[in-house]
Protein backbone atom coordinates (compact mmCIF):
# COMPACT_ATOMS: atom_id res chain seq x y z
CA UNK A 1 0.00 0.00 0.00
CA UNK A 2 1.18 3.30 0.21
CA UNK A 3 2.03 4.65 4.04
CA UNK A 4 4.48 6.82 3.08
CA UNK A 5 4.99 10.28 1.30
CA UNK A 6 7.55 12.99 0.69
CA UNK A 7 6.29 16.39 -0.36
CA UNK A 8 9.77 18.27 -0.09
CA UNK A 9 8.79 21.29 -2.26
CA UNK A 10 7.13 24.79 -1.33
CA UNK A 11 3.36 24.83 -1.12
CA UNK A 12 3.34 27.32 -3.61
CA UNK A 13 4.59 24.73 -6.43
CA UNK A 14 0.50 23.83 -5.91
CA UNK A 15 -0.46 27.02 -6.92
CA UNK A 16 2.01 26.99 -10.42
CA UNK A 17 0.13 23.42 -11.12
CA UNK A 18 -3.17 24.53 -10.49
CA UNK A 19 -3.23 28.60 -11.20
CA UNK A 20 -6.87 29.07 -10.32
CA UNK A 21 -6.08 28.65 -6.57
CA UNK A 22 -4.35 31.39 -6.62
CA UNK A 23 -7.12 34.00 -8.21
CA UNK A 24 -8.81 32.54 -5.01
CA UNK A 25 -6.98 34.48 -2.53
CA UNK A 26 -5.84 31.24 -0.82
CA UNK A 27 -2.14 31.98 -1.03
CA UNK A 28 -1.84 31.84 2.91
CA UNK A 29 -1.88 28.51 3.50
CA UNK A 30 1.27 27.33 4.92
CA UNK A 31 2.76 24.12 5.11
CA UNK A 32 6.06 23.21 6.34
CA UNK A 33 8.19 20.73 3.52
CA UNK A 34 8.80 17.33 4.65
CA UNK A 35 10.77 14.67 3.10
CA UNK A 36 9.15 11.66 4.75
CA UNK A 37 5.65 11.67 6.73
CA UNK A 38 4.31 8.21 7.53
CA UNK A 39 0.60 7.45 7.59
CA UNK A 40 -0.01 6.24 10.76
CA UNK A 41 1.13 8.80 12.69
CA UNK A 42 -1.98 10.54 10.83
CA UNK A 43 -0.03 14.30 10.10
CA UNK A 44 -1.91 17.08 8.28
CA UNK A 45 -1.21 17.01 4.52
CA UNK A 46 -1.95 19.66 1.84
CA UNK A 47 -5.04 18.20 -0.59
CA UNK A 48 -7.09 20.15 -3.40
CA UNK A 49 -11.10 19.65 -3.13
CA UNK A 50 -13.78 21.20 -5.47
CA UNK A 51 -16.33 22.75 -3.63
CA UNK A 52 -19.24 24.53 -5.15
CA UNK A 53 -17.31 25.43 -8.10
CA UNK A 54 -14.76 25.90 -6.83
CA UNK A 55 -10.70 24.41 -6.09
CA UNK A 56 -10.01 24.50 -2.64
CA UNK A 57 -6.38 23.82 -0.93
CA UNK A 58 -7.07 22.85 2.22
CA UNK A 59 -4.86 20.94 5.27
CA UNK A 60 -6.44 18.01 5.88
CA UNK A 61 -5.47 14.81 8.27
CA UNK A 62 -4.36 11.56 6.67
CA UNK A 63 -6.86 8.62 7.28
CA UNK A 64 -10.14 8.88 7.10
CA UNK A 65 -12.33 8.96 10.24
CA UNK A 66 -15.64 6.90 9.03
CA UNK A 67 -19.05 7.53 10.71
CA UNK A 68 -19.52 3.85 12.13
CA UNK A 69 -16.15 4.34 14.25
CA UNK A 70 -17.88 5.45 17.64
CA UNK A 71 -15.61 5.74 20.52
CA UNK A 72 -12.04 6.64 20.48
CA UNK A 73 -11.11 3.23 21.05
CA UNK A 74 -12.66 2.15 17.60
CA UNK A 75 -10.68 5.31 16.22
CA UNK A 76 -7.75 3.72 17.83
CA UNK A 77 -7.71 0.50 16.53
CA UNK A 78 -9.33 0.81 13.03
CA UNK A 79 -8.26 4.02 11.98
CA UNK A 80 -4.99 2.72 10.81
CA UNK A 81 -6.28 0.29 7.62
CA UNK A 82 -8.27 4.01 6.37
CA UNK A 83 -5.15 5.75 5.51
CA UNK A 84 -5.26 3.62 1.93
CA UNK A 85 -8.32 2.82 0.05
CA UNK A 86 -8.48 0.10 -2.87
CA UNK A 87 -9.44 1.90 -6.06
CA UNK A 88 -11.17 -1.34 -6.19
CA UNK A 89 -13.60 -0.54 -3.77
CA UNK A 90 -14.83 3.05 -4.89
CA UNK A 91 -17.54 1.58 -7.14
CA UNK A 92 -18.48 -1.60 -5.08
CA UNK A 93 -21.47 -0.37 -3.18
CA UNK A 94 -20.99 -2.56 -0.79
CA UNK A 95 -17.75 -0.95 0.66
CA UNK A 96 -17.59 2.70 2.95
CA UNK A 97 -15.21 4.29 0.30
CA UNK A 98 -18.56 3.72 -2.21
CA UNK A 99 -20.40 6.21 -0.13
CA UNK A 100 -17.84 8.77 -0.16
CA UNK A 101 -16.92 8.48 -4.26
CA UNK A 102 -18.20 12.14 -4.45
CA UNK A 103 -15.63 13.64 -2.06
CA UNK A 104 -12.74 13.27 -4.43
CA UNK A 105 -9.39 14.95 -3.73
CA UNK A 106 -5.97 15.54 -4.73
CA UNK A 107 -2.94 14.90 -3.08
CA UNK A 108 0.22 16.37 -4.11
CA UNK A 109 3.46 14.67 -3.20
CA UNK A 110 7.25 14.84 -4.63
CA UNK A 111 7.81 10.72 -4.02
CA UNK A 112 7.01 8.39 -2.39
CA UNK A 113 8.45 5.25 -0.65
CA UNK A 114 7.85 1.66 -0.84
CA UNK A 115 9.59 -1.81 0.23
CA UNK A 116 11.26 -4.54 -1.70
CA UNK A 117 11.99 -8.38 -1.06
CA UNK A 118 15.22 -9.76 -1.45
CA UNK A 119 15.48 -13.82 -0.86
CA UNK A 120 17.32 -14.76 1.89
CA UNK A 121 17.72 -11.02 3.22
CA UNK A 122 16.57 -10.07 6.50
CA UNK A 123 15.19 -6.70 6.26
CA UNK A 124 13.47 -5.47 2.91
CA UNK A 125 14.82 -2.36 0.80
CA UNK A 126 13.46 0.93 0.65
CA UNK A 127 13.10 2.59 -2.36
CA UNK A 128 12.13 6.46 -3.16
CA UNK A 129 9.74 6.45 -6.29
CA UNK A 130 9.14 9.92 -8.06
CA UNK A 131 7.94 10.75 -11.43
CA UNK A 132 10.12 11.57 -13.88
CA UNK A 133 10.46 15.40 -15.15
CA UNK A 134 7.76 16.72 -12.71
CA UNK A 135 8.63 18.62 -9.20
CA UNK A 136 5.03 17.50 -7.95
CA UNK A 137 2.74 15.38 -9.07
CA UNK A 138 -1.13 14.19 -7.79
CA UNK A 139 -2.40 11.18 -6.31
CA UNK A 140 -6.27 10.67 -6.34
CA UNK A 141 -7.74 10.45 -2.91
CA UNK A 142 -11.38 10.30 -1.47
CA UNK A 143 -12.06 12.85 2.22
CA UNK A 144 -14.62 12.65 4.63
CA UNK A 145 -14.92 15.41 7.67
CA UNK A 146 -14.56 13.42 10.52
CA UNK A 147 -18.08 13.45 12.83
CA UNK A 148 -15.92 13.82 16.01
CA UNK A 149 -15.25 17.70 17.21
CA UNK A 150 -11.84 19.07 17.49
CA UNK A 151 -11.50 19.70 21.27
CA UNK A 152 -10.29 22.77 21.12
CA UNK A 153 -12.21 24.65 18.17
CA UNK A 154 -15.05 22.26 17.82
CA UNK A 155 -14.25 22.02 13.84
CA UNK A 156 -14.52 18.38 12.42
CA UNK A 157 -11.22 17.90 10.73
CA UNK A 158 -11.17 16.99 7.28
CA UNK A 159 -9.33 13.63 6.91
CA UNK A 160 -8.22 12.11 3.48
CA UNK A 161 -7.23 8.56 2.15
CA UNK A 162 -5.16 7.80 -0.46
CA UNK A 163 -5.88 5.44 -3.61
CA UNK A 164 -3.93 2.36 -4.72
CA UNK A 165 -4.22 0.22 -7.49
CA UNK A 166 -2.61 -2.84 -9.05
CA UNK A 167 1.19 -1.70 -10.03
CA UNK A 168 2.54 -1.45 -12.84
CA UNK A 169 5.58 -3.75 -13.76
CA UNK A 170 8.50 -1.78 -12.02
CA UNK A 171 6.20 -0.97 -8.88
CA UNK A 172 5.72 -5.04 -8.83
CA UNK A 173 9.15 -5.48 -8.56
CA UNK A 174 10.16 -2.49 -6.00
CA UNK A 175 6.46 -3.57 -3.67
CA UNK A 176 7.38 -7.42 -4.16
CA UNK A 177 6.41 -8.98 -0.82
CA UNK A 178 3.75 -8.57 1.89
CA UNK A 179 0.05 -8.83 2.38
CA UNK A 180 -0.57 -5.75 -0.33
CA UNK A 181 2.16 -6.61 -2.30
CA UNK A 182 1.82 -5.47 -5.86
CA UNK A 183 0.32 -2.22 -5.09
CA UNK A 184 1.12 1.30 -5.74
CA UNK A 185 -0.75 4.96 -5.14
CA UNK A 186 -2.92 6.38 -8.27
CA UNK A 187 -0.89 8.43 -9.94
CA UNK A 188 -2.88 10.88 -12.27
CA UNK A 189 -1.71 12.44 -15.46
CA UNK A 190 -2.13 16.19 -15.71
CA UNK A 191 -4.78 15.84 -17.89
CA UNK A 192 -6.71 13.85 -15.10
CA UNK A 193 -5.87 15.56 -12.33
CA UNK A 194 -8.57 18.49 -12.54
CA UNK A 195 -10.87 15.93 -14.43
CA UNK A 196 -11.06 13.73 -10.68
CA UNK A 197 -12.51 17.28 -9.20
CA UNK A 198 -14.97 16.97 -12.05
CA UNK A 199 -18.13 16.96 -9.83
CA UNK A 200 -20.37 15.88 -12.58
CA UNK A 201 -18.71 12.54 -13.38
CA UNK A 202 -20.59 10.04 -13.56
CA UNK A 203 -19.49 6.46 -12.03
CA UNK A 204 -18.81 5.27 -15.98
CA UNK A 205 -16.02 8.17 -16.08
CA UNK A 206 -15.02 6.95 -12.60
CA UNK A 207 -14.10 4.17 -13.82
CA UNK A 208 -12.58 5.15 -16.68
CA UNK A 209 -10.14 7.18 -14.45
CA UNK A 210 -9.53 4.60 -11.89
CA UNK A 211 -8.27 1.83 -14.44
CA UNK A 212 -5.64 4.41 -15.27
CA UNK A 213 -2.13 2.64 -14.84
CA UNK A 214 0.80 5.46 -14.98
CA UNK A 215 3.92 3.51 -17.20
CA UNK A 216 6.92 1.77 -15.78
CA UNK A 217 8.93 4.58 -17.60
CA UNK A 218 7.09 7.46 -16.18
CA UNK A 219 9.02 6.80 -13.11
CA UNK A 220 12.14 7.00 -11.12
CA UNK A 221 13.40 5.14 -8.49
CA UNK A 222 16.49 4.34 -6.24
CA UNK A 223 16.91 2.56 -2.88
CA UNK A 224 17.31 4.30 -0.04
CA UNK A 225 18.43 4.11 4.09
CA UNK A 226 15.47 2.58 6.61
CA UNK A 227 12.63 5.19 6.83
CA UNK A 228 11.32 3.41 9.71
CA UNK A 229 14.23 4.95 12.02
CA UNK A 230 14.22 8.43 13.05
CA UNK A 231 15.99 11.00 11.54
CA UNK A 232 16.29 14.64 10.72
CA UNK A 233 13.75 15.47 8.03
CA UNK A 234 15.79 16.86 5.43
CA UNK A 235 17.37 15.63 1.99
CA UNK A 236 19.16 12.41 3.55
CA UNK A 237 16.38 10.87 4.02
CA UNK A 238 15.82 10.54 0.08
CA UNK A 239 19.60 10.33 -0.51
CA UNK A 240 20.65 6.84 -2.89
CA UNK A 241 22.29 4.09 -0.71
CA UNK A 242 23.85 1.35 -1.77
CA UNK A 243 23.43 -2.30 -0.13
CA UNK A 244 26.08 -4.49 -1.15
CA UNK A 245 24.85 -7.22 -3.41
CA UNK A 246 21.65 -5.33 -4.19
CA UNK A 247 19.96 -7.86 -7.21
CA UNK A 248 19.24 -5.19 -10.08
CA UNK A 249 15.25 -4.82 -10.72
Amino acid sequence: MCYDLSFSTSIESVYDYLPELKDLGQLDMYFEPTFHKVAQAYPKWPVVIADKGQLKLLKFEWGVIPGYMKTPEEIKKGRKWMVNARSEKVLDTKAYWSRIRKNRCLIPATGFFEHREIPGWKNKVPYYIKVKDRSMFFIAGLYAYSHIPHPETGELPGTFTVLTRDANDIMKRIHNGGDNAGRMPLILPIELEKEWLNPNLTDTDLQNILQYTLPSDNLEYWPVNSVRKAKPDDEGVIERAEYEGLPAL
